[in-house]
């Protein structure tokens, strides 16, 4: 249709604006010096009949005209447009009717390109512990134009775009919109902030696999997508590395506050005994002990409560003990009821010769000696009772 290979010309130019005639030809060609980093070149005149058209190896030349590709060169040799080619170029039709019909070249890369995408506007990820944290994304993708056809129509023809830059930003912003589908996704399935980062590599399978029916229609394959980001605000990261820390050293949220207060006094010059209080007691946070819980429901005032089995000082909201794993959901015992072992009206654990509970002062009240005290929730019962009446544990 659009011309045959030319043996010989009588011009033979690599500037297309160097003009030619009728009887001479101009040949067009792509300068390696702007193939770097551009994916696409239109030549900045129309054809006319005589032109001779070079194509490399590693290009592909798409002839548009009247807002759809004619047809497009995807094999190396020089093309040579003749009298044949007249109604497609519109030099005769321009004769007849004064309609001059615009044919233009666009040059188009084989090989793949390299290509970067970022979000300008955060995602909005509803986390259960976090609620919504804003994330950005980042990263690196390869692509290359897998039908010229598609890609000059869309791009040229749809979009109005006809730089490389303008592609590739129209490619990025693709990209984002991919990585936010994925993260829906895996969000449904119960992702959360703290998994993100042990799922990049899934996540940028789950962007790949949707990416060729995305980008097919642009006529745009994309081959491998790396270095995939995502970040998160810094509260919220420093939330989670706490979070981290917290597992490795096997300590609750509590103990790790107290921790660290006594590392801030230590550092404190003025800190005075305080610092020298931090030995032993960072000592007692790095086991476990309950002596961090103390201190940190003193230092910073936090509703707690002391777990109905082992009497550990916990946050007042949790329903299980962090220490012992118990359930707390248990009835309160009777105000008359009195322990020597648990405290009637908290249930902390009590010393044998204690005359006030010390974690909340209520005085303590030795039980008849008929009488014994359930070891479970500290209810008082008949010393001849085999169960207790308030949570049926079985005495031994």
């Amino acid at each position: 249709m659009f011309g045959k290979k030319s043996s010989g010309d009588t011009t033979n130019t690599a500037n297309p604006g160097s003009g030619g005639s009728l009887l001479g030809s101009t040949t067009i060609a792509w300068d390696d010096a702007q193939k770097q980093g551009n994916v696409m070149w239109k030549v900045p005149r129309l054809i006319r009949l005589n032109d001779n058209i070079v194509v490399r190896e590693d290009e592909i030349a798409v002839f548009y005209r009247d807002g759809k590709v004619l047809t497009y060169f995807d094999q190396p040799n020089r093309y040579a447009l003749t009298d044949f080619n007249a109604p497609v170029v519109g030099k005769l039709l321009k004769s007849f009717t004064g309609v001059q019909q615009q044919a233009e070249v666009y040059y188009v890369q084989k090989r793949f390109m390299d290509g970067k995408f970022g979000s300008t506007q955060p995602y909005q990820f509803t986390d259960p512990a976090f609620g919504i944290v804003n994330l950005r994304v980042f990263g690196e993708y390869r692509w290359r134009v897998s039908s010229p056809e598609n890609f000059i129509n869309q791009f040229v023809g749809t979009f109005s775009l006809e730089t490389s830059d303008q592609v590739e930003g129209r490619l990025r912003e693709q990209m984002v919109i991919l990585i936010y589908n994925a993260l829906g996704k895996m969000k449904s399935q119960g992702l959360k902030v703290t998994d993100l980062a042990a799922n990049l590599m899934n996540m940028e399978q789950v962007v790949l696999a949707s990416a060729t029916d995305n980008f097919g229609q642009y006529g745009v394959e994309i081959n491998k997508i790396s270095g995939l980001t995502i970040s998160l605000p810094d509260e919220v990261q420093k939330a989670i590395d706490t979070r981290s820390e917290m597992g490795v050293l096997g300590v609750n949220y509590m103990q790790y506050q107290a921790g660290q207060a006594v590392i801030d006094a230590a550092k404190n010059p003025s800190g005075g005994n305080l610092a020298g209080l931090g030995v032993g007691l960072g000592a007692g946070v790095g086991l476990g002990g309950a002596v961090g819980g103390q201190f940190a429901q003193g230092m910073y005032q936090q509703p707690t409560k002391a777990c109905v089995k082992c009497g550990s000082i916990i946050p007042a909201a949790n329903t299980f003990c962090p220490n012992c794993g118990a359930s707390q959901a248990v009835s309160a015992p009777a105000p008359q009821a009195q322990s020597t072992n648990v405290c009637a009206k908290c249930g902390f654990a009590l010393a044998a010769n204690a005359k006030f509970c010390p974690n909340c002062g209520a005085p303590v009240t030795q039980p008849p000696a008929e009488d014994k005290v359930c070891p479970k929730c500290g209810t008082t019962v008949k010393a001849s009772s085999k169960f207790c009446p308030n949570c049926g544990n079985q005495f031994s």
